[in-house]
């Protein structure tokens, strides 16, 4: 039984609903019996979705949701509900739309409120304590939601969110349309805040490979090299923080996501294979260091690290030139003549490189001092979709840097996600130290699975996995994907923009061909791309289906850097290789190698 007159959010296995729970708001988490309740007793709903790292949702928890005035209006008249977006994608997918949809743009935390019969009539970001930014203050919102109610002007139909049109664009147009977003003189897309483009850079140097675009080679480098040269990347640590404030990819948000690592990690791991930039194979390998020494505890990684310390953002990160000065000595001058060394964060020096010289005796002796500081808040939960797409980066860094630690890491990370989310023939979501959030999603299977086909591939062990979790994935297609099975939600459709992760529409799309082909019922009809740098993790798998990549039937193994980026190993007792949309057979192993070489255009 609930108590509804208390905050129940210290029985939550939750880390961000865990930050709540001394909030003066009876907050509750998301639960059939909760929602019951407030239908029975005619009450509003608050939902209240963020993650733990998220910088404004601190500021709102301090602010509005510390408030005692706030909070006895909320607990007399709402019932208010927290959702950790990382434990409910599925609840967080459907608020965002209906705040996209009717506002225009999206973010967290996103406070959404409901008719006690579940109808969302507003949804908004943070809200401050007093008037700001051309909006009310948060109390004078609940008021005016309230009387709005009360008045009985409430949609009486459920939202749905908007069915997406998917858009058909032809390959030379989709690269047109990359260029015309192209920021030439910073890289990245647009020209205004950035997040790295992970998904575009995997399509682009899979497809530079094959075509020797130039367009695709400038749009490539011109980023890998801002991004890693820039204030997104921990210069010290290695890794990089989520998203930078500015054009110039100077000023960072600082919290840190595990599938941010996992992601830059396959793209700077294939952009080495390709370019052969030493560059490269040095941020990547910064990256398994950072996931090593920062996100891994016993085989599985951590979610994040927060932006702040002590609710100061960027607080261990930054410095001021008199700390540089003291702890560098006669080496101040040769460190600055590598580093911008400008005040670029209130008052203080975010780390920033104005050539791309390595000082990795200076750089360890920083961050030594460092990690002497108080540290931001870790966020120790496991999400099983996030450390499949980390499995992949490590198996990454293996075939395209020949990093064994990579290797063996990757099959490790794959057994114990086996061992703690598949109970049962069921792959769970999230986990906490010994509790495990018992709740399906797409993602999940999807994530796992396309891990199982990239594992299978380099020794052609693992079909009986493959063939499961395929069924798993397959109970998510209902005249569509949808995003979870959970009866406690209605039924929502899987989310499609490939950013910043693949998205759940996609990664299905992508596991089921390749365990498919892995399975030998693989079918072949061409798919159409859709619109760049929203959706080119699925047009990867467009470029794959529409034969641009080589499928090897093989049987045995064959190295990695004797074979282009586009290739896939599939067992057979022939040697064939389907390229082009031809399949052509071969004597000898030998023999294949040459041809594929040949037309890979393997420089």
């Amino acid at each position: 039984m609930v108590d509804f007159n208390r905050n129940n959010l210290d029985k939550s296995s939750s880390p961000y609903l865990q930050q709540h729970k001394d909030n003066p708001i009876n907050w509750q988490e998301w639960s059939k019996e909760v929602l019951d309740y407030a239908k029975k007793n005619k009450k509003i709903i608050l939902v209240s979705v963020g993650y733990s790292t998220c910088h404004w949702c601190h500021v709102m928890a301090a602010e509005a949701f510390s408030n005692k005035e706030i909070a006895n209006y909320l607990n007399k008249y709402f019932v208010s509900i927290k959702v950790d977006r990382e434990q409910r994608p599925d609840i967080d997918n459907y608020m965002m739309s209906f705040l996209v949809d009717t506002q225009g743009h999206g973010g967290w935390p996103l406070n959404v409120f409901l008719t006690s019969d579940k109808i969302p009539i507003l949804a908004v970001t943070y809200v401050s304590v007093i008037p700001k930014y051309g909006m009310m203050s948060f109390i004078d919102l609940l008021h005016f939601v309230k009387n709005e109610l009360d008045k009985n002007r409430a949609p009486n139909f459920m939202y749905i969110p908007k069915s997406r049109y998917k858009e058909s664009v032809e390959e030379n147009d989709l690269i047109k349309l990359m260029q015309d977003n192209f920021d030439s003189d910073y890289g990245g897309f647009g020209f205004g805040m950035k997040f790295p483009p992970h998904n575009t850079l995997l399509f682009l140097i899979s497809y530079y490979e094959k075509t020797k675009n130039k367009t695709a080679k400038e749009i490539i480098e011109t980023t890998l090299v801002k991004i890693a040269t820039g204030g997104l990347h921990d210069h010290l640590q290695g890794g990089f923080y989520r998203y930078c404030t500015d054009r110039q990819w100077e000023i960072p948000h600082f919290e840190k996501m595990l599938y941010d690592q996992a992601m830059l990690l396959w793209v700077y791991s294939a952009a080495y294979k390709v370019f052969k930039n030493e560059n490269y194979k040095i941020i990547a390998e910064k990256i398994i260091k950072c996931l090593q020494e920062t996100f891994e505890e016993d085989g599985l990684f951590y979610s994040a690290h927060d932006a702040d310390t002590e609710h100061e953002e960027g607080m261990t990160y930054t410095w001021t030139e008199k700390e540089l000065k003291e702890h560098l000595g006669k080496d101040f001058n040769e460190f600055s003549e590598t580093y911008a060394l400008i005040e670029n964060f209130e008052g203080k020096i975010h780390l920033v490189k104005k050539k791309n010289t390595l000082l990795p005796e200076l750089e360890a002796k920083l961050l030594r001092i460092r990690k002497n500081r108080r540290q931001p808040f870790v966020d120790r939960k496991i999400v099983a979709s996030w450390n499949a797409l980390t499995g992949i980066g490590l198996l990454m860094a293996y075939r395209y840097l020949g990093n064994e630690a990579a290797k063996l890491k990757s099959r490790k990370l794959f057994q114990r996600l086996l061992e703690k989310h598949y109970v049962g023939g069921r792959l769970f979501h999230s986990s906490l130290g010994a509790s495990v959030q018992k709740k399906e999603f797409i993602e999940d299977y999807a994530s796992l699975l396309l891990f199982a086909t990239f594992l299978y591939q380099e020794d052609f062990n693992g079909r009986e996995i493959i063939e499961e979790l395929h069924g798993g994935l397959m109970k998510f297609n209902k005249n569509g994907w949808i995003e979870s099975s959970a009866d406690d939600f209605q039924e929502i459709k899987a989310q499609t923009s490939d950013h910043p992760t693949p998205s759940s529409n996609s990664l299905a799309e992508f596991s089921r061909f390749m365990a498919e082909l892995i399975l030998g019922k693989a079918e072949y009809t061409q798919i159409e791309y859709d619109s760049p740098l929203e959706h080119d993790f699925f047009n990867l798998l467009v470029f794959i289906k529409n034969g641009n990549w080589h499928e090897l039937h093989i049987p045995k193994k064959i190295e990695w850097d004797e074979l282009p980026l586009n290739s896939i190993k599939l067992f057979s007792e022939k040697i064939q290789d389907c390229y082009n949309q031809k399949c052509t057979e071969y004597k000898s192993i030998k023999e294949l190698i040459s041809k594929v070489k040949e037309n890979g255009r393997i420089d």
